[in-house]
């Protein structure tokens, strides 16, 4: 074993298959652990089998609105349709697309609300429970914040709040359930979050305490979703607990290392941290479970970065854009999701401080379609190959 005097990071290489690092600061310490329980294939392994993913496909929740065709679920289908969109994610906070009380129990409802979608030639890729995820848990300091997410009989009242999300939460499982998805979408919501930079000093043990609390409001959800055959695909973003690969293994193994437990791709918030979106997938492939299409750029300069100084969207260093206007690889993306088997949905969230965004829509149909990538059936280099047999290859290997 190799050890070191420990000045801030110790790290103990304990075996070929496991290695732990303590990583100290003055506001407590932070164990991440790889361990059998989080994947950790090679994005290059030959174990993996490649695969076609799904799409285009289009998040309704910046679009549904009191206009036409955005106000109401057959309406907003037929638009997304028209623009070449294949499927639909379906944001469970707002009824005018769906009723997901009446959606965890009736599966007449459920079957009439997939016809709907079929008669437009769409499918139903996710639900989103975006919003009411966010309520699990809440920080005191976004109390008032967040409760414009709740009905009005829980605000102001942040208990009954957390009981509604936690039943919101519930419902979604057997709503997806019921309308046959492998998976859904959603926050894990935030109780450390205010205390994510450094200073002042963080009390030993807080840490460990939110992500403990976390997990623990969050396993009989996850539990739920068990249950019901569902992935739980949590969107890695700033704002939430989990923002990041370290912070969703501290949550995961929190877990239990939770089978539903799962990640939402978006490469577009890791761009505004400057965090390595690439290297993401190669290490949490086992774990992606579903996949945000949304652009983002990061331009630093002599005044901001990227905190960018309580600008306004437009002026921020690090931004959101529709897609094909932002600095997001997506063909090295598409390329690494084929190469690990991702054949879910690559879903368009779009969000631009500048564009459009009915232009933002119709663009990204376009832009998932021609980056889905066919994958083929067999080798380039099959033409040249032969049979072969034991013998064979003994003699080639000068054993025989």
């Amino acid at each position: 074993m190799l050890s070191c005097k420990r000045v801030a990071t110790t790290i103990r290489i304990v075996s070929c298959i496991e290695l732990t690092a303590f990583l100290s600061d003055k506001g407590g310490g932070v164990l991440l652990s790889w361990r059998s329980g989080l994947n950790r294939r090679n994005v290059m392994s030959a174990t993996n089998q490649p695969a076609t993913m799904k799409g285009p496909a289009i998040f309704l929740a910046q679009f549904v609105g009191n206009a036409q065709p955005f106000n109401s679920f057959a309406a907003i289908c037929g638009w997304a349709a028209g623009l070449g969109y294949k499927g639909v994610q379906v944001p469970t906070s707002d009824p005018r697309l769906i009723d997901l009380d009446k959606a965890a129990v009736s599966q007449t409802y459920c079957d009439e609300i997939t016809g709907v979608a079929a008669s437009h030639g769409l499918v139903i890729t996710e639900l989103s429970t975006h919003l009411q995820g966010q309520l699990v848990a809440v920080h005191p300091a976004y109390n008032e914040a967040f409760d414009a997410f709740a009905p009005t009989a829980v605000r102001g009242k942040p208990k009954e709040r957390q009981i509604w999300a936690i039943d919101q939460m519930k419902k979604a499982a057997q709503a997806s359930r019921r309308l046959g998805l492998a998976g859904s979408v959603s926050f894990t919501g935030a109780l450390a979050w205010p205390f994510l930079y450094p200073w002042p000093q963080r009390p030993p043990g807080l840490i460990d305490t939110a992500f403990d609390e976390l997990a623990r409001r969050w396993r009989p959800i996850l539990d739920a979703y068990e249950e019901a055959g569902v992935d739980l695909c949590y969107e890695i973003h700033p704002g939430e607990d989990v923002c990041d690969g370290i912070t969703f293994e501290m949550f995961y193994e929190r877990t239990g290392n939770h089978p539903r437990c799962a990640i939402n791709y978006d490469p577009s918030h890791f761009v505004l941290q400057q965090l390595d979106y690439l290297g993401f997938i190669d290490i949490y492939a086992e774990r992606i479970r579903a996949f945000h299409v949304k652009d983002a750029e990061f331009n630093p300069t002599g005044r901001q970065g990227v905190y960018s100084g309580f600008q306004p969207w437009i002026n921020r260093a690090g931004r959101f854009r529709s897609l094909g206007d932002g600095q997001v690889d997506f063909k090295a993306i598409f390329s690494r999701l084929a190469a690990i088997g991702f054949d879910r949905w690559a879903v368009l969230e779009w969000e631009c401080c500048l564009k459009n965004a009915e232009d933002g829509a119709r663009e990204g149909a376009a832009f998932i379609r021609e980056h889905v990538i066919r994958v083929t059936e067999r080798a380039f280099d099959d033409f040249a190959g032969g049979t072969s047999d034991d013998a064979q290859i003994r003699r080639t290997l000068g054993l025989i």
